[in-house]
């Protein structure tokens, strides 16, 4: 079971609070979504199938929070999580995706996650195996004929050759010995474990070796012209090809990380990986289908692409009811994976949804407008506050910036008044009126002699002073 269900609500929301301000409704809902997840997984068998999720309906302008509040749930979840936008379907018989892909989408998802986590859990081993091929290519346990130029690998020096001079292996002008003495026997062994421990104080890192690495049989694909239908050559033939084996000169650092890859993948089981999946895409499986008011006939659209939209929504009813969907990994049941649409509803409402699909949404939620407080929050409070990205950005060149508390109270304003002035585009405004200000300040830092810089409320007047006039702020003023 994901960490993620087996939080409390409150801890769920705890987390989101950390980078999203404001919007408590929306992740309570969230929250309770997920909560809801784990309590049925404790129930009886037969009751569980009975219990299906109350899937959500996100409704608020643009830059509140609504696809953030997605970004940070898939961040926190292992459980299979994808995101989509409703405008990238076409109903069945058009051009175009159709909604099937978003069940393929969450299946490939659950597949990588799976598989992650089994090859985690294979690295212990794999890195024992990995050790052992680098200290193999290191020193060969079984010794190798001499080149006829009597030139040495660079770790000979190990075994007592040395680099210069003429060794035993030289003198006779470079046969192998067949038979291999008990002694070199015992000499070589007894450089491989001077090797192994050199490899774990990491003193061999930055040495090349020569390692095997082993590809595809065949890396291109048979397009069919469908997405679904795109077949990797290699697995109609099975193992029919052997896969492709090069030989590549890598440092032991990265050789490391190669073979153990290589290594537990090996010992995973890819039907199991499998299997998994798709336990885990049907149980705990969360889509978020962005822009669904986009797909809606409003008042607005009654004319040329109203068909298409109708038609998504009714293509997209019997995968949100429940039904069964084909991928190449195998039928996947759509029940009870949880489905959370999001849209402005500027130019239609969740009404002018065809009613079969309002009822699949039970849960709505509204998302506020943000006001100047909740901006002057977004400025400082978030672990990614973007006071503080810009800041470590310029931190990069050796200039220092402080923004005094008048300065983020002015920028607050600045965001909070030109989103009412013009189009509102939520918290995407800061972004817009904080590159305004730094530009000049980001444009001259080659040629600046100053370490530390203080940004005030009357430098960001001034640099805002053709954009917001004076009696436009007296109208806005309560």
């Amino acid at each position: 079971m994901s960490k993620l269900y087996s939080m409390t609500p409150k801890e769920i929301v705890s987390e989101l609070d950390k980078y999203i301000i404001g919007q408590d409704a929306a992740k309570k809902s969230v929250a309770v979504a997920l909560r809801n997840r784990y309590r049925r997984s404790l129930l009886p068998e037969d009751i569980r199938e009975e219990i299906t999720p109350r899937n959500i309906l996100m409704m608020g302008p643009t830059g509140v929070g609504k696809t953030e509040i997605a970004r940070r749930l898939a961040k926190l979840m292992d459980a299979p999580f994808v995101k989509v936008e409703a405008t990238k379907f076409t109903e069945v018989g058009y051009v175009g995706r159709d909604v099937d892909s978003m069940i393929r989408d969450l299946m490939e998802a659950s597949i990588r996650i799976t598989k992650q986590r089994m090859l985690q859990e294979k690295y212990s081993v794999a890195e024992e195996i990995a050790e052992e091929k680098i200290i193999e290519a290191i020193i060969p346990g079984k010794k190798k004929p001499m080149p006829s130029g009597g030139v040495r690998g660079p770790f000979d020096f190990i075994l007592g050759g040395g680099f210069g001079g003429a060794g035993a292996g030289q003198a006779s002008g470079g046969q192998a010995q067949a038979d291999e003495p008990d002694a070199n026997r015992g000499e070589r062994e007894l450089a491989r474990e001077q090797v192994r421990q050199q490899l774990r104080d990491g003193l061999l890192e930055n040495q090349y070796i020569e390692i095997e690495i082993i590809g595809d049989p065949i890396g291109n694909q048979l397009d069919l012209g469908n997405e679904d239908m795109s077949i990797a050559i290699g697995n109609i033939f099975g193992n029919m090809i052997p896969p492709k084996k090069k030989k590549k000169q890598v440092k032991v650092s990265e050789a490391r990380k190669i073979l153990r890859d290589q290594e537990a993948q090996n010992l995973i089981d890819m039907d199991q990986v499998t299997a998994e999946a798709l336990e885990n895409a049907e149980q705990n499986g969360i889509i978020f289908i962005d822009e669904i008011d986009k797909i809606a006939s409003g008042s607005g659209f009654k004319s040329g692409p109203d068909v298409s939209r109708e038609g998504v929504q009714r293509d997209i009813l019997p995968i949100v009811e429940g039904s069964v969907v084909k991928t190449k990994y195998g039928p996947v049941k759509t029940d009870h994976i949880l489905f959370i649409g999001a849209g402005a509803f500027h130019t239609s409402k969740p009404t002018d949804l065809i009613p079969e699909l309002q009822g699949r949404f039970p849960i709505r939620v509204e998302l506020e407008n943000l006001t100047k407080e909740d901006f002057v929050r977004i400025l400082t409070v978030p672990e990614n506050a973007l006071l503080k990205q810009h800041r470590m950005l310029l931190e990069t060149e050796g200039i220092r910036v402080t923004f005094t508390d008048d300065a983020i109270q002015e920028i607050a304003t600045m965001a909070f008044l030109t989103n009412e002035q013009t189009e509102n585009i939520g918290a995407r405004r800061l972004h817009t009126i904080m590159e305004k200000l730094l530009e000049e300040i980001s444009f001259n830092i080659p040629d600046m002699q100053e370490e530390e810089l203080m940004i005030d409320a009357e430098y960001v007047k001034q640099k805002f002073i053709d954009r917001i006039h004076a009696d436009d702020i007296d109208r806005f003023i309560l």
